[in-house]
């Protein structure tokens, strides 16, 4: 076998070693679904809230697993997640997804956050895709539907971040305790322009395309900062930037979810500006975030003068597809030797070859921090997975990778 083939077959088994882990540790076989958090040992924590991040991604998982590898095990797995999903995340009186549900699978938190939504449609139209059942497309178009009508913003362009159950405006709009409360972010529209694109992959929709178009140039004139390559990450309603810090994570993952949607609206001019600008973001995160092991470092925060070096799993998953797909366009091989860098500190630090699944969090030494979950409210297995199957399919395209 040469050193191509073995590569994507290591990525092959990666990619089972994965979804193994989350079929036999995820599962919640007395209260319905999946299990709300798995400690770092793989063992189900009692009374942990589900959220919907969680259950969206679980979602998109095991059907983007099916469709890549067409085995009824993982289909089954996704349908265990869409009913769950559909019938105790779905808000009856109000439409849209709430935001985390009890362990018993009761309403714990009915605001609805847009990230959430976007996640939503991205698993559901991967769904869609592995089944062709007509109504989870339908609820798709629903979620669409709704943050247009209630969160997009006519005058300045973008949306807004949380709204309550009902859809009226919020005070407290942060995704997460650790944001800024700031009415736009870098994040959500990442996660709308991403699901919109999987959504248009089914329904060739106009108005979903010019939403993608918009994203697009949003993206490109608003949130990435055109002379240092980095995504900006807070704004206030006309787009004033509120934050000073960087997310390297963010910047890579941003680069090829930005040109994925360029290329889909078909635009090649659009695409054209898209790849020249991602390109810089990449060199960007290459020549400042990673480190000398080879990882790609979490942020930076210029308010403090501080690098925060703790080593995100997800973070690395991203940077492998980040660099791949930048070689895919530019033929620059550093970025063939950056993905294949990456490739390996994955391998000999964030995969716990012991108990399964990929540690959260590593330190300077190389070593995962202790009691950090396998899976829980942000912990899923939708960067991982997602970075192996485009890793692959990248692989397949690019005939020098090696």
């Amino acid at each position: 076998m040469g050193n191509r083939e073995q590569l994507t077959a290591d990525l092959r088994r990666e990619l089972y070693n994965i979804l193994n882990f989350w079929s036999s540790h995820a599962v919640d076989e007395e209260f319905g679904g999946f299990a709300g958090e798995v400690d770092a040992n793989g063992k189900m924590v009692a009374g942990a809230e589900k959220g919907l991040v969680l259950n969206a991604r679980i979602l998109w998982s095991f059907s983007v697993a099916y469709n890549f590898l067409h085995e009824e095990k993982f289909l089954q797995l996704a349908h265990r997640a869409y009913d769950y999903l559909i019938h105790h995340f779905w808000d009856m009186e109000y439409g849209g997804l709430v935001w985390a549900v009890d362990y018993k699978g009761a309403v714990s938190n009915s605001r609805k956050q847009i990230y959430g939504q976007g996640f939503g449609i991205y698993g559901l139209s991967e769904y869609y895709r592995a089944t062709g059942k007509q109504e989870s497309l339908d609820y798709a178009i629903k979620l669409f539907d709704l943050i247009e009508q209630h969160s997009y913003d006519a005058v300045h362009g973008g949306y807004l971040e949380a709204l309550s159950a009902d859809w009226q405006p919020l005070e407290d709009m942060r995704l997460s305790a650790k944001d800024a409360n700031s009415p736009k972010s870098m994040n959500t529209h990442l996660h709308i322009l991403e699901p919109y694109s999987n959504l248009f992959r089914v329904w060739k929709n106009d108005k979903l395309q010019d939403r993608m178009k918009s994203l697009v140039r949003v993206f490109l004139d608003k949130i990435l900062n055109n002379r240092t390559g980095h995504l900006q990450l807070f704004f206030d309603m006309d787009w004033s930037v509120q934050s000073n810090m960087i997310s390297y994570g963010h910047d890579i993952e941003g680069a090829w979810l930005v040109n994925e949607a360029a290329e889909l609206v078909g635009d090649p001019d659009l695409l054209k500006e898209s790849q020249q600008k991602t390109l810089k973001m990449v060199e960007a995160v290459m020549n400042e975030g990673m480190a000398d092991d080879h990882s790609l470092l979490y942020e930076y925060d210029f308010d403090e003068g501080k690098m925060h070096t703790d080593r995100h799993w997800w973070v690395q998953g991203e940077a492998m597809v980040g660099f791949l797909d930048a070689y895919r366009h530019s033929g620059n091989e550093q970025f063939h030797k950056a993905f294949l860098k990456t490739w390996q500190y994955i391998k000999d630090h964030v995969i716990d070859h012991e108990n399964g699944g990929w540690f959260g969090l590593i330190g300077d030494d190389g070593k995962p921090l202790p009691n950090e979950v396998k899976a829980g409210f942000w912990k899923c297995p939708y960067h991982n997975t997602r970075a192996l199957i485009e890793s692959i399919e990248r692989i397949d395209m690019i005939p020098e990778v090696k």
